[in-house]
């Protein structure tokens, strides 16, 4: 008991949360998504953090000359995320309120992610190497934009941060800017090299499979998608893969979620 009080001590002043929270981040959408989900970290402490590190991102894409250098690349990536942003009230209400961002970097590396907050960056290696389509662009930002929505980020943070304080038995009372900093880098390695759970994995394919039809793309294109990232896969294992699961384990789940969406597709074609 004493241990506790000591760990929840040390956890306020840091995290300026009080206690866990049990909350439900969105609406179950037509493809029925209602977890309920613990969260330590509260989203003031993390959105802090998602700042600070999009920012240090950005300033790194900025001073390699690599930040936003194809207009017409941007601009494509640009219209697709603001139409999936605009069906966001789905899940999210409040979520069109957010301070989107839409960056493109110019690399070789397959990869795109969304910070908490709406942050988004796309790698230019995605899009070029695996030839993508509208759709299936919109497939990737779907997927990445339903984490944010879900606050993926937070919740991996907040596990992250449990098995720290077990580890340590408490943690130390740090200042606000560190505490931002600390923020930053567990936000950092969340979206670079942790893995999302599988049970998350699930829930942002469901998520973004229903943003992309509502948003007036074929949902179809979810499964060309993943076998490109599939062929992808066998010649070296792109980076975006190295926090996802394999394609394979998630093309049947979605097959099962066409049935489910179509019909949101076909309204808006």
């Amino acid at each position: 008991m004493k241990t506790k009080l000591l760990i929840l001590a040390a956890l306020c002043p840091l995290l300026l949360a009080v206690g866990c929270e049990t909350v439900k981040t969105t609406s179950a959408g037509a493809v029925g998504v209602d977890r309920k989900q613990q969260m330590l970290v509260s989203n003031e402490t993390v959105e802090q953090g998602a700042a600070q590190a999009y920012d240090t991102e950005l300033k790194a894409a900025r001073e390699k000359g690599v930040l936003n250098s194809d207009q017409a690349q941007l601009a494509r990536v640009t219209t697709i995320a603001k139409r999936i942003v605009a069906v966001t009230p789905t899940f999210r209400k409040d979520a069109t309120s957010w301070n989107w961002q839409f960056n493109l970097q110019k690399t070789q590396e397959l990869n795109a992610y969304c910070m908490p907050g709406g942050r988004i960056m796309v790698y230019s290696g995605l899009i070029d190497q695996l030839d993508l389509s509208d759709a299936e662009i919109a497939t990737v930002l779907g997927h990445e934009i339903a984490h944010a929505l879900r606050e993926h980020t937070r919740e991996r943070v907040s596990r992250a941060y449990a098995q720290q304080l077990v580890l340590s038995g408490a943690a130390a009372v740090a200042g606000a800017s560190e505490a931002t900093a600390n923020m930053a880098n567990m936000v950092a390695e969340v979206t670079f090299q942790l893995p999302f759970s599988r049970e998350q994995e699930s829930e942002a394919d469901d998520i973004g499979l229903e943003l992309m039809a509502r948003a007036g793309y074929d949902p179809h294109a979810a499964l060309s998608l993943w076998n490109k990232m599939s062929a992808a896969e066998s010649s070296g294992q792109p980076k975006f893969l190295s926090t996802h699961p394999a394609p394979k384990e998630r093309i049947k789940d979605i097959q099962k979620n066409l049935p489910r969406v179509l019909p949101l597709y076909a309204k808006r074609s």
